[in-house]
């Protein structure tokens, strides 16, 4: 068996760093940039942070904004139709995964077009082009987005996250700057760093994980673990740290997949429109006790990063202190603890595992889950 590693090209990182963009796009010689961004960046003065540089550098641009919390297959459309009207040769994405997986998908389909439907890229789509080059500004610490081969979009008809894998979507440049963080709000904060945390640990168990891959994992969650709560409260080095870690942790992620806690929070993003950081900090606890059951020496090693106390449990006790010592992070941070908090409705359990079992992250949960166990695990973080 061949295990592959994919990452992108080249990353900057630090307080500032974006300043490095007109050196790049020179070098590089684009000509005219598609700047995909946000009404609520844009609004309160983020996106316009990279934006103002380009003007001062007479860089040529179209913008589009209209980019929802859960990117849809109609805002994908609206951007590729402004960037094929203006032939623009590169993209500048300014925001988290939200953002950035739009700009991904306009990106492809721009070089693809036989996938200008959006819905056939679900999966691993056999796209024969790399995207238009993306330029991605990542405005959040949790996604990691700007270095991962993944991307979702909503499809709003089917009211289902298409997720999407695809080594072609993968940016060339990324400008980890964390001055664009630093504005985020305390609740953003805490989900997006939650988010992170849910790919270093659900990447560490899910039957892909590898040595190089598990080096990425056990980095980012112990660093996530320590800097979360400083961050939220806006420390700098603790926001330097975590811009660091979820980049670390999408390294990891990217090249081995995701299990059934994505699955589950897929479907709460598309169906009650739930923020994709909130839904996976939500379920994490429970999935992680239920998937304990079969990997229980990986618990005692994700324990150890948090600086937790192993020595004598037992394997139960071992997988729960660590689905403890999450869950109590959570609730620090003002994490909902249950689905009925965030909207959910009971009777829409039947819909939502059916649709979680179809997910293209359940493959690579560690345990095998059938459409009871999605329905239990439903009932319980209800």
């Amino acid at each position: 068996m061949a295990n592959r590693i994919i990452l992108n090209e080249t990353s900057y990182f630090g307080w500032g760093s974006r300043e490095v963009i007109i050196d790049e796009i020179k070098r590089r010689k684009f000509k005219h940039a598609l700047v995909v961004t946000d009404e609520t960046l844009l609004k309160v003065g983020v996106a316009d942070k990279v934006i103002s540089i380009l003007d001062e550098n007479e860089i040529k641009y179209e913008l589009f904004s209209d980019v929802k919390p859960n990117p849809t297959i109609t805002n994908v459309k609206k951007g590729l139709k402004i960037c094929n009207k203006y032939h623009c040769d590169y993209i500048i994405a300014i925001g988290g995964g939200s953002v950035i997986d739009t700009a991904k998908a306009i990106g492809i389909v721009s070089t693809n077009p036989e996938f200008k439907d959006i819905k056939s890229l679900v999966g691993a789509a056999d796209t024969k082009n790399r995207s238009l080059p993306i330029i991605a500004f990542p405005t959040t610490a949790g996604t990691a987005a700007e270095v991962t081969i993944n991307y979702v979009i909503t499809d709003e008809e089917a009211v289902v996250k298409l997720v999407c894998v695809d080594p072609n979507d993968i940016p060339v440049l990324s400008i980890v700057d964390t001055e664009l963080m630093a504005g985020m709000p305390a609740s953003t904060a805490a989900a997006t760093g939650l988010d992170a945390l849910t790919h270093a640990m659900e990447g560490y168990i899910t039957k892909g994980a590898w040595d190089m891959s598990d080096m990425f994992h056990l980095k980012a969650m112990n660093v996530i673990y320590h800097n979360l709560e400083k961050a939220v409260n806006k420390d700098k080095d603790a926001m330097d740290a975590m811009a660091m870690a979820q980049y670390i942790a999408g390294m990891g992620f990217s090249n081995v997949g995701l299990g059934i806690v994505h699955s589950m929070a897929h479907q709460l993003g598309a169906v009650y429109d739930t923020p994709h950081g909130v839904a996976n900090a939500l379920l994490l606890p429970y999935i992680l006790e239920y998937n304990g059951k079969v990997c229980p020496d990986r618990f005692r090693a994700m324990g150890k990063e948090f600086d937790l106390d192993m020595d004598g449990l037992s394997d139960e006790e071992a997988v729960k202190k660590v689905a403890d010592a999450v869950r109590q992070l959570a609730i620090r941070l003002n994490i909902p603890q249950h689905i009925r908090e965030i909207g959910g409705k009971e009777k829409d359990i039947p819909m939502l595992s059916e649709k979680a079992l179809a997910d293209p992250c359940t493959p690579g949960n560690p345990r095998e889950t059938s459409l009871k166990d999605f329905e239990e695990l439903f009932k319980i973080a209800f």
